[in-house]
């Protein structure tokens, strides 16, 4: 049982909370003028705008999700800084960036931390500190869609908060934000975080097949071929997606905490409490919103971690049925209620990650929605979400949330970041200046999907007996089933039917949760350049689009066109 230290936004106070279910770091114990992030800069050349932006793109998806990111990319492109990079261009100049906000800037005032948290709202201007460094956002946030996320850092210090996002800590972010400078905290208010663990420094560690497109937090993905050696994907080969710090989770004190919004009633399980229900195992392919979003960023930029084909995997998961947890509790079938799930994973506000699906889906005896503890028959590793996680077959990876902590049944949607401003999708001609969220619903079951994992793009292979061989997988969401899976190398003229060499057994239309492994051998000859086109087809006759010009989204999510790749037979 451990004290967690919160935030208490309205003054610079911390508080003590009682924390029985997880033994978190002592990052979660934060300074107590810490607030969140949202602090961010410009740059104050058109020169800089260019050279900068792809790097921060990748940072703000990761720390900030797509508002952050609209934010600073709006920034950089609109509104070029004048007096602030007068003010600023011959000191950083003449120090390292990286130090800047270290720096005792003689040209500019002092205040103290009591001023500065009078700058918290559009009125009185909108203040932040990062090390000795006072900067001024007023101007900006308004242009930020999630202003109010913004706001949560005004009139405070981000120190604590870059503490954890350390993907802030680079030359280009440091830079953006010394263009906001206007001043210089008091030494003696200056928010440290060198008395603060590493919130990273318990991270489990990570088999070295695993290609990470971040660190920290880690998100990364093995190479495709893996993915076709075998229909269920070996625990340590399975793509990890992390927003935060793993927790870590005392198994002696987790405690999962039900609350019945429709009805009042309110449970608390132990993890040996949850091991008394019936155990039902599913065996289920979990893809990230994001899977292939690497072919669509050539088409036109996005903003989010560029995935390959191999954010996804099949596992046989264990554990309680959701419906018998909720029908226990008195929940009733209504078509409108949804199911929130919170994980032990919290960022700085201590605000988790959450996400949520239709009451409908979780009480149907057909949906097969879980509370897994087990994967591939071993336990929960840390990074699949020990010891408990949602499984939500054929819907979207956001949803089947790690490391739970709470469940409530309520009769709407969650209200987190990840529900209402991101995994979602729209049309191609909708851009970051027209973007409106509330338009588009979550996303749930994802669409019929197929990705060649062997061989890789570019790659000579070799002909042998004519023929070269083809690899990969087809899936889609929603439980409908692979009928076929067509390739072509003429630009489809001719076709030919991959043969589906590793499926499920049939569980009923509409409960086909795993994807399905196919080979198909293509006629070639020693010379021959070749572009292999492969898409799949499901029981609806749904098949997958040919291009992602005409799917493209601003998310680069349910990217599912045409599967593709070039190879020199020798």
């Amino acid at each position: 049982m451990l004290s967690r230290s919160v935030l208490c936004l309205g003054r610079f106070q911390s508080q003590s909370v009682t924390v029985n279910r997880v033994t978190h770091r002592s990052w979660l114990q934060i300074s107590s003028r810490s607030s969140s992030y949202g602090s961010s800069g410009k740059n104050s050349t058109d020169d800089q705008v260019g050279s900068n932006t792809n790097s921060l793109l990748t940072t703000a998806s990761i720390i900030g999700g797509s508002l952050l990111t609209y934010w600073i990319v709006k920034n950089l492109k609109n509104e070029q800084t004048t007096v602030h990079a007068k003010q600023t261009a011959a000191k950083t100049t003449l120090v390292d960036i990286r130090k800047a906000h270290t720096e005792l800037r003689q040209d500019l005032p002092v205040y103290s931390m009591e001023e500065i948290s009078k700058h918290d709202s559009p009125q009185a201007g909108i203040w932040v500190t990062y090390g000795i460094g006072v900067y001024d956002i007023t101007k900006f946030v308004p242009k930020h869609p999630g202003s109010d996320k913004v706001m949560l850092a005004a009139g405070n210090a981000i120190d604590p908060f870059w503490h954890i996002y350390q993907q802030h800590n680079t030359e280009q972010v440091l830079k953006l934000l010394e263009s906001f400078r206007i001043g210089n905290l008091k030494r003696d208010e200056i928010v440290g975080t060198s008395d603060q663990d590493d919130p990273w420094a318990a991270e489990p560690k990570r088999h070295p097949i695993l290609k990470a497109a971040t660190q920290r937090p880690c998100n990364a993905e093995p190479p495709a071929s893996v993915l076709v050696e075998s229909f269920l994907t070996p625990n340590e080969f399975f793509y990890v997606r992390n927003h935060l710090p793993v927790p870590q989770v005392d198994i002696t004190d987790y405690e999962l905490d039900i609350e019945v919004e429709l009805n009042g009633k309110q449970r608390t399980l132990k993890f040996d409490d949850l091991k008394k229900f019936p155990k039902h195992s599913v065996t289920a392919t979990i893809m990230c919103g994001g899977n292939r979003r690497g072919e669509m960023i050539e088409i036109n930029p996005i903003k989010g971690l560029p995935w390959g084909s191999a954010a996804v995997g099949n596992a046989k998961w264990s554990g309680v049925r959701l419906a018998d947890l909720l029908t226990e509790m008195g929940v009733e079938l209504d078509e409108t209620s949804h199911v929130h799930f919170e994980g032990l994973d919290t960022d700085p506000t201590n605000t988790p990650y959450a996400a949520s699906i239709p009451l409908s889906k979780a009480l149907d005896p057909r949906g097969d929605v879980i509370l897994a503890y087990e994967m591939n028959d071993q336990p929960l590793s840390r990074d699949h979400g020990y010891p408990v996680r949602a499984i939500v077959p054929g819907v979207v990876g956001a949803r089947n949330v790690k490391w739970l902590g709470r469940i409530v049944v309520s009769k709407g949607e969650s209200d987190s970041h990840w529900q209402q401003n991101d995994y979602k999708s729209f049309s191609p001609s909708t851009d970051w200046d027209t973007v409106d969220f509330k338009t588009a619903p979550a996303i749930q079951n994802m669409p019929v999907t197929s990705a060649i994992c062997m061989p890789a793009n570019g790659e000579q292979v070799s002909a042998k007996d004519g023929y070269v061989t083809v690899k990969g997988y087809a899936w889609s969401g929603g439980g409908q089933k692979i009928i076929r899976v067509d390739l072509t190398t003429d630009g489809g003229n001719s076709w030919f039917v991959a043969e589906l060499d590793q499926v499920e057994q049939d569980t009923g239309r509409g409960r086909h949760w795993s994807w399905s492994l196919w080979t198909a051998k293509i006629p070639a000859k020693p010379g021959q350049k070749m572009e292999i086109w492969a898409k799949a087809v499901d029981d609806n006759y749904n098949a997958q689009p040919e291009t992602f010009k005409n799917i493209w989204n601003l998310r680069g999510v349910v990217s599912n066109a045409y599967s593709r790749v070039k190879v020199d037979v020798k």
